[in-house]
């Protein structure tokens, strides 16, 4: 059998959350000097693992807090578990916030480059990519506008054209389609099924089970940090419904 594309390993992740309110920064420091700031740890995920396949289609369910996002933001390198361990074969585009490597003050045309920099792109392969990805997220009319005036909707259309012009081995989708219309939801489900036909590993988290049961080979549902059961989409979706 080939080795998994990723592979979680027992991890578990804690935050420290404050009790109190803070103000202002003085009075943090005051009371970080003072040994007086309280804190609740906060159990994200606790000891989960589990195996993707290279070319799966793989999905994340669970309510709200479950530890979805959480559990993205370590496969894609963003955090680092409190203890266990995660391995990654290949090459990961994430999705996984809204706006997240835009600069704000810069167009959506200095973001594209920006973007895609950080993504590893290299300038002259955007620049030959440019009007593509342009295109696809529907903002030609747009490329001079400052992304601080962009809607959720439109940050989510050019963060996806950017991530998905090349074809990394792996697709992290966290909830940005769910800010988009419709008709462009349906654009990118359409991108996502040509690069599931190229071999590509899909990572998905969406809130709509449809959207899961259409798209995705094998689905983990978290709860409350746990995992509660993996394995073929219908019989977990079915699971998860009732």
């Amino acid at each position: 059998m080939a080795d998994p594309i990723i592979r979680v390993e027992h991890v578990t992740m804690k935050f420290n959350l404050m009790e109190e309110k803070v103000d202002t920064l003085k009075e943090y420091v005051v009371k970080l000097l003072k040994g007086k700031l309280l804190y609740n740890e906060f159990t994200a995920l606790d000891d989960v693992s589990f195996d993707i396949a290279r070319g799966d289609i793989f999905g994340l369910i669970g309510f709200n807090g479950a530890g979805k996002s959480t559990m993205l933001k370590i496969i894609a390198g963003v955090l680092r578990p409190t203890s266990g361990r995660v391995t990654v074969q290949g090459t990961i585009a994430p999705l996984i916030e809204v706006g997240a490597g835009f600069d704000p003050e810069l167009t959506a045309k200095e973001n594209i480059f920006l973007n895609g920099a950080i993504l590893g792109h290299s300038h002259d392969f955007l620049r030959e990519h440019f009007d593509a990805i342009l295109d696809f997220a529907e903002l030609r009319d747009f490329v001079n506008v400052p992304v601080k005036n962009f809607s959720s909707g439109m940050f989510a259309r050019l963060g996806f054209a950017i991530a998905t012009e090349v074809r990394p081995d792996i697709l992290i989708v966290d909830e940005v389609l769910s800010v988009g219309d419709y008709q462009f939801q349906q654009k990118c489900e359409a991108r996502i099924r040509g690069m599931i036909d190229e071999g590509t590993t899909i990572l998905l988290v969406s809130h709509d089970i449809n959207m899961i049961k259409r798209l995705c080979t094998k689905v983990l549902w978290l709860d409350h940090g746990r995992k509660k059961d993996i394995g073929e989409t219908e019989r977990v979706c079915g699971e998860y419904e009732r």
